[in-house]
């Protein structure tokens, strides 16, 4: 059998074990680790404990606990409810107010959290609610949801740039900051699309009525320094780690380490919190190191059977493609597979082939990383089998139909289209502030 035909069969099976409902590190590590055993033999059994072994080497993977710890214990606490409560004084008074706020609270919890799992789940149980309550049009507000949660493999630190930077080899420090001014951009394009769309049509974002905003200047400043606190740990973490203080490894544990503070200064650090949270950190964090794990063996069985070579010939030699033409047919078949697969089976799957092929091209590894995160957080929401899709429908309450949920996201997958072709004219939109700041 052909090189060629081992890979192809690789896809295959793969593809079918994931079909089947199979967790996605099982489905990968048992495809690779068959093909693996039969092209080498006795040998292979080497492949697992090499690939471990760089994975607990790997010194930047310690970000990710602490990461996701800091996102969880800031939830659990209730810190993130004071958030959604200053944005409902503070952006009530704006017609679509609260649909901004919530862009905003997303937001954070992305730069607190690294997951969009997170976001979605406090969007729908928080924001949604509210906005329903305050008659906010349901098919927008579910696509402001939607589309505010996707922020959260974006926006630093995204655990998705994590696992990218682990299986391409890249700085994740690097990727975090490239993926921080296009994730703002993208906010901001969210929020001109709602603030433009609810001028134009009042009726789909009400103000809040003027008694449930209309507090005290003392009252209002109180609930600001209460919602406050997360974006002070944020500038906080990151600033160190930009002055070149901390390390990225240390900045995390400076972020876990003052969202613990945080939740204690106000009483809220009791057994249950610290229970829930340790036990969602240890959770998500197991679940991602089997993850990589699977995709470092299943990448060695691809390079050790030249599939990257095949693949480039087939784009370069027998298609006679040219780098921007191989480029688009690559993000192409992001949003194809995003129909039917989460971000983290779809990295793993084509990084293999991809990488080696983006940087034979020409195009900077960390620039490509960014146009993959956006590019997933477009299939995120595609229908028919778009992750977010299902996640809002397990969520959201029982008026809005799966029906609603789809016809939600098109305006807002134009604004994530238009942001993708922008990074991808202007590559400096990504590349300018990790340039600037590891230059110095």
């Amino acid at each position: 059998m052909s090189y060629e035909a081992i890979a192809i069969f690789m896809f295959v099976s793969m593809m079918l074990m994931l079909l089947t409902g199979q967790r996605v590190f099982a489905a990968i590590g048992i495809v690779s680790s068959l093909a693996a055993l039969l092209l080498w033999g006795d040998g292979a059994v080497e492949m697992p404990f090499n690939a471990a072994f760089k994975l607990f080497n790997w010194y930047p993977l310690l970000t990710l606990p602490l990461f996701i710890y800091m996102g969880y214990i800031l939830s659990e606490s209730g810190i993130a409810d004071d958030l959604y409560r200053m944005f409902h004084v503070w952006f009530g008074g704006l017609k679509g107010g609260l649909a901004v706020g919530t862009i905003l609270l997303m937001v954070v919890i992305s730069a607190m959290n690294g997951l969009s799992v997170a976001g979605m789940a406090i969007g729908a149980t928080i924001a949604l609610p509210e906005m329903l309550k305050r008659g906010y049009d349901k098919i927008m507000i579910t696509g402001v949801v939607q589309a505010g949660s996707s922020l959260g493999i974006l926006v630093p630190p995204s655990v998705v740039l994590v696992l990218y930077g682990m299986i391409a080899r890249q700085p994740v420090g690097k990727l975090w900051l490239a993926g921080a001014i296009p994730g703002l951009m993208m906010a901001t394009l969210f929020i001109i699309y709602i603030v433009v769309r609810c001028k134009l049509q009042p009726h789909l974002g009400p103000t809040v009525p003027p008694e449930d905003r209309n507090l005290s200047k003392a009252e209002k400043w109180k609930l600001l320094r209460a919602g406050i606190t997360p974006f002070f740990i944020f500038f906080f973490m990151t600033g160190l780690f930009l002055m070149g203080v901390t390390s990225l490894v240390e900045s995390s544990a400076v972020g876990a380490s003052t969202a613990t503070i945080a939740a204690w200064t106000r009483n809220r650090l009791n057994r249950k919190v610290i229970e829930e949270t340790i036990r969602k950190t240890l959770g998500i964090s197991c679940m991602f190191m089997w993850v990589i794990l699977a995709a470092l063996g299943f990448g060695a069985v691809f390079d050790g059977i030249g599939a990257a070579r095949a693949i480039e010939s087939l784009f370069i030699t027998n298609w006679d493609l040219t780098p921007w033409e191989v480029l688009i047919m690559m993000q192409l078949s992001y949003l194809v597979m995003g129909m039917f697969l989460d971000d983290t089976a779809m990295l793993i799957i084509v990084a293999p082939l991809y990488v080696p092929l983006v940087i034979l091209l020409g195009f900077d590894p960390i620039w490509y990383g960014v146009l993959y995160t956006i590019t997933c957080q477009i299939a995120y929401m595609t229908p028919p089998f778009g992750y977010n899709l299902f996640l809002m429908r397990a969520m959201a309450p029982p008026e809005i139909t799966l029906m609603d949920i789809y016809r939600s996201i098109i305006p807002f997958v134009m604004v994530m289209t238009l942001a993708l072709v922008l990074v991808m004219v202007f590559p400096q939109i990504a590349m300018w502030l990790p340039n600037y700041v590891y230059s110095r």
